[in-house]
């Protein structure tokens, strides 16, 4: 599997979007503006705006990541059927 189930991502990836968003509010205490932070770092304007929201409402806390929005929907005993059923190939269905 490319991903594991616990947030899509693997902790290297997670650990460079967190250097982004901390990129990102270091470049809001300087004053920048939202579409020039979102060429220089390679993200949305909207992402970058929502971001500075957050960034005024608390800071650099407020920029951090949260991990996933939810819960897995499968249960572990699930995924690891539907891991085996992928493995198959998509001749096997």
């Amino acid at each position: 599997m490319r991903y594991p189930q616990g947030g899509g991502l693997t902790a290297e990836r997670q650990a460079f979007r967190e250097r982004v968003r901390m990129e990102a509010a270091a470049m809001f205490a300087a004053g920048r503006g939202s579409t020039d932070i979102a060429k220089e770092l390679r993200v949305s304007v909207r992402s970058v705006q929502r971001w500075r929201q957050a960034w005024r409402v608390a800071g650099q806390d407020g920029v951090r990541s949260r991990g996933p929005a939810c819960r897995p929907k499968l249960s572990d005993a699930l995924f690891t059927v539907l891991e085996e059923e992928l493995a198959k190939g998509p001749v096997a269905h």
